[in-house]
């Protein structure tokens, strides 16, 4: 359980660390918009999602078991957040953050890391497929600049509402939205190691502050973004909120593992490496704990960041270190420019970031496999989708454990692919 940073240092020079410097500011710049988007779209401030980004990824990459990984707030975990704070408060939020930081430290001292291979494949993507429509739809009130007091949080509510509020469609706002998708698209396949993304919403952004545009921003809906960290302290505590947050705890702790672990099973194919499972999740119950102590988000690894790192040159945890630290010296420095930040241009990195999330392209590859596997992960789609994340991801792997027992022939090593995101 001994850390990827001990390691790497032995024989660390400056190579190196040009290579990680690099790489860090590149994926900063990729990690500072879907960090604020990430947050606005959980129901949170945007701030929070700089915090996370900050105290969380800095701890994971400085704890954990990848050479490579890139931690902070992700888009698996919006569904989660938006849903806790909904019903618990933010501050309930904190709490089910800082417990399962806890519960993820406890599974990292009993060497739970390796469990994740026995999780069934077909429930990973059907859940990350489900989030993926999730998320996306919640972003259909901002790219459309439509005017409705407040958006359902259930999926069929939320559709009916935005529906009916169709006659408010802003052609500014959508027109803002297209370009940026439209930009980060076309950057993307023009330099892929470019961070296309701070550029693309960068410039719309500019637009809409330069022409004087009747769209919202980050500033107009959220006020001055902070220049300084939050000063560390500890959430309400209390049996009966411990009791009632358990559930919440579990799923953050469990979603936490799995993106971490399969994202670090992807940076070993990138690189030819081998991950440390148990660092890793010890590394990410310390990052959520730091995180909640802040008044962060949940934090995981992120497997598009992660990819991004590796593309740019990153081969040791310190790009990771780096990269924190870009985020918090724009956080000091340029705090008011976020402020500029367009919503419809961070609701179309979102979309696309929901889309990629979701893998299309192997869509026909999961419609080929066996008929059983089509079914969990339906299954677990439509309960992700219209059930609950909790439900969905408690009956997938019951099923899909069910299933493995009678296939005693299957290997449980698979084939991940970095999907490009």
């Amino acid at each position: 359980m001994k850390p990827k940073i001990l390691t790497t240092l032995a024989t660390y020079d400056r190579d190196q660390f040009l290579g990680d410097l690099v790489a860090g500011v590149t994926v900063a710049m990729v990690a500072l918009p879907l960090s604020l988007a990430i947050a606005i779209a959980s129901g949170a401030g945007p701030e929070k999602g700089l915090v996370t980004a900050i105290v969380a990824g800095f701890l994971i990459s400085l704890l954990g078991g990848s050479r490579v990984q890139i931690g902070g707030p992700t888009g698996a975990f919006i569904v989660v957040v938006y849903g806790v704070i909904a019903e618990y408060g933010y501050d309930g939020l904190v709490l089910a953050t800082l417990m399962a930081g806890g519960i993820m430290l406890i599974a990292g001292v009993m060497r739970a890391g390796n469990l994740v291979a026995y999780v069934p494949e077909p429930v990973i993507n059907g859940f990350t497929i489900g989030i993926g429509i999730i998320i996306a739809a919640s972003q259909i009130k901002d790219l459309f600049g439509l005017t409705i007091a407040e958006v359902p949080a259930e999926f069929t509510h939320k559709m009916a509402a935005l529906w009916a509020a169709r006659d408010t469609v802003s052609g500014a706002a959508l027109a803002i939205g297209l370009v940026t998708m439209v930009l980060i698209v076309f950057l993307r396949r023009l330099a892929p190691r470019f961070p296309g993304l701070i550029v693309a919403v960068g410039i719309t952004s500019a637009l809409v502050a330069l022409a004087s545009l009747p769209v919202d921003t980050i500033f107009s809906r959220f006020g001055p973004l902070p220049s300084t960290l939050p000063t560390p302290s500890l959430p309400q505590i209390s049996l009966a909120r411990i009791t009632e947050l358990l559930p919440s705890a579990i799923v953050i702790a469990f979603l936490a593992s799995i993106e971490s672990l399969l994202s670090a099973m992807v940076a070993d194919r990138m690189i030819g490496g081998k991950h440390r499972p148990n660092a890793e999740v010890l590394a990410q119950g310390f990052a959520n704990i730091g995180s909640a102590l802040f008044a962060g988000l949940p934090a995981t690894g992120a497997i598009a960041r992660t990819a991004t790192n590796v593309r740019a040159g990153g081969r040791t945890p310190v790009a990771g270190i780096v990269h924190a630290l870009t985020i918090l010296l724009v956080m000091l420095l340029a705090a008011p420019l976020a402020g500029y930040l367009a919503m419809p241009a961070l609701a179309g990195l979102l979309i696309l970031t929901a889309w990629n999330m979701s893998e299309p392209q192997n869509w026909r590859g999961y419609m080929q496999g066996r008929m059983s596997d089509r079914v969990l992960l339906l299954l677990t789609l439509v309960l992700t989708v219209f059930a609950d994340l909790t439900i969905a991801i408690g009956v997938g792997v019951s099923i899909g454990l069910a299933l493995r027992l009678r296939r005693h022939n299957v290997a449980i090593e698979k084939d991940w692919t970095p999907p490009d995101r």
